[in-house]
């Protein structure tokens, strides 16, 4: 858990959240599928002039309707409650109606007419219903999603997006107040008008379309949000956060790169960290956390490799990874911390991440704090040997202490972890005051790391990653900080994640392997890759020969 006094931002109370339901009416056309969608009135105090999904308040008299409506035996009374507060909502704002007789006949358009939209508050919608002896078809509507507005906006929302069939013979008409122009509109289209600029929408319409137009007909839309084993789950849950992208606000979901990041340094949804990826200027993530990323970037380093800087001016400052031995880089590193370096330490000895260490040494002549790490095997490429000027013991911890000036003691810790695997020698570190992973290349945002033999090993890798689970677990550790890519947020499940990809990679390769026992690598890559680029199979051919190993390890120990 992160110390409040290290947080960039003061601490705030978002606003609270009012419970909302909206429905994604959908009709099955020749050209896919197609979604009913309105414009939002130019006044409307939220989302003004956004396309949207019918949909507002859960109100108490929702609850009395469910009298008058039907329920799946799957169907929680909460999500049956949201459905008939969407079909009251299509009915006030598109005079559409999700109902029936009992004797299971459809609404006509006559008793509609024959209905009040404006007369729809209290139980006024339940009891006109109930008049006609019209059932509300709440078994007929599914959760698809669940949207939580961002902790950023004055008005904010806990709503489920449902999908339900359009009922045939009914026309929408907009009550032109709340919503207007009433549009069927394919979902691949509104998001192409969406990207001219012609058809405004708000991020959780977006993304919902985005997942919408991977459906071809209405009863796989249906078929996807069918029970489970744990019931009537959305296909995801969301409350997304914004940061700032070239100077404009940029919104993202928990399974976007840039989500974690926001999580540690705005937890309280403040839009003010930039996620531009620059060289020239540090990040600072916490008070004692600053990331400088190296002028290096490649297919191998994506933006580049992240340099950290942990400490403060009280306390003086560990490098993690001083990267390439690049002039501008090593000097910017000297000029951020004054050159008040009491530690450098190098997560492995591969050449994006320890030849500035020695360069940067020389710069703090006053203080010549140590390089630190451990050294490189024999099986280590020429092109990355390494040699610390101590060797760092698992489980050792390297302490900054000092005073603030309000003469308080301030503390930061990094306990050593050893984790062979993607190089021999390789160590994570925990910044065990603030819960904080500096995992180096073991765990990167938005890519796996390569495991190259010999001095990679597939089984240490994944030995490593079992390690760091309990090093999570046991230090309440909630971010990892990768020496590629943004800070990634919920460290066990990112943990758990990675193991279930590697493992599954090797359960294809090992099927490639079954299947052409005669084969060679290149053969089993070209099967057990076929979802990578072929540009990155050169890459992928070195992890592949660690699973390889591991496989043929596996084999041999099961025959003895």
């Amino acid at each position: 858990m992160v110390r409040t006094s290290q947080q960039l931002h003061p601490a705030r109370e978002p606003a609270p959240v009012r419970a909302a339901a909206t429905v994604l009416l959908l009709r099955d056309t020749p050209a896919g599928i197609e979604v009913l969608m309105t414009r939002r009135s130019a006044t409307a105090s939220f989302a003004p002039g956004a396309y949207v999904f019918p949909g507002g308040h859960i109100d108490a008299a929702d609850e009395a309707a469910k009298r008058i409506a039907t329920r799946r035996p799957t169907q929680s009374r909460v999500q049956r409650t949201q459905a008939i507060a969407a079909i009251r909502e299509g009915f006030e704002e598109l005079g559409v109606l999700l109902a029936r007789r009992a004797d299971g006949s459809r609404v006509t358009a006559e008793d509609i007419a024959s209905m009040d939209r404006n007369a729809t508050a209290g139980t006024g919608f339940a009891d006109q219903c109930a008049e006609r002896g019209l059932i509300l078809c709440s078994d007929e509507v599914f959760t698809f999603a669940h949207w939580i507005t961002d902790r950023d906006l004055p008005k904010r929302f806990d709503v489920p997006f449902l999908v339900a069939r359009f009922p045939e013979g009914q026309v929408p008409t907009a009550d032109e107040s709340e919503q207007f122009e009433p549009s069927w509109v394919r979902p691949a289209d509104a998001l192409a008008r969406h990207d001219a600029g012609t058809f405004f929408m708000i991020f959780p319409t977006v993304r919902t379309l985005q997942r919408m137009a991977t459906y071809a007909t209405v009863d796989a839309v249906l078929a996807a949000c069918a029970p489970g084993t744990d019931g009537e789950v959305p296909l995801w849950t969301s409350c997304p956060r914004a940061g700032l992208l070239k100077g404009e606000d940029a919104r993202y979901m928990e399974t976007d790169a840039p989500f974690g990041e926001l999580a540690l340094v705005c937890p309280d949804g403040q839009v003010a960290h930039a996620l531009d990826w620059q060289s020239e200027h540090a990040v600072p993530l916490l008070k004692n956390v600053q990331r400088l990323t190296a002028p290096n970037p490649s297919a191998m380093t994506g933006p580049g490799t992240n340099t950290y800087i942990v400490g403060d001016a009280d306390t003086g400052y560990t490098v993690i990874d001083p990267g390439p031995n690049d002039f501008d880089h090593i000097g910017r590193l000297w000029r951020l911390t004054h050159g008040d370096i009491r530690m450098i330490v190098c997560t492995h000895s591969h050449a994006d991440h320890s030849p500035g260490a020695a360069p940067l040494q020389a710069l703090c002549k006053a203080a010549r704090p140590p390089i630190l790490g451990l050294p490189s095997a024999p099986t280590a490429r020429a092109t990355a040997r390494f040699t610390p000027e101590r060797a760092l013991e698992d489980g050792e911890r390297l302490v900054l202490s000092g005073t603030t000036s309000e003469g308080e003691a301030i503390t930061h810790t990094l306990r050593v972890v050893h984790t062979p695997g993607h190089a021999a020698n390789h160590l994570c570190l925990v910044l065990e005051e603030d819960g904080l992973l500096f995992s180096g290349d073991h765990i990167l945002n938005g890519s796996t790391t390569v495991v190259d033999p010999p001095d990679g090993d597939m089984t240490a890798y994944l030995d490593s990653l079992d390690t760091l689970d309990l090093v999570c677990a046991a230090g309440v550790v909630g971010f990892i900080l990768p020496a590629h890519g943004y800070v990634i947020g919920s460290a066990r499940t990112a943990i758990a994640q990675l193991k279930a990809h590697r493992l599954k990679r090797e359960a294809k390769i090992a099927a490639a392997m079954q299947r052409l026992p005669e084969g060679t690598p290149e053969q089993w890559l070209s099967l057990a890759y076929d979802d990578v680029p072929e540009r990155m199979w050169p890459v992928a051919a070195r992890s592949l020969a660690a699973h390889v190993a591991r496989i043929q390890q596996l084999q041999q120990a099961g025959a003895r």
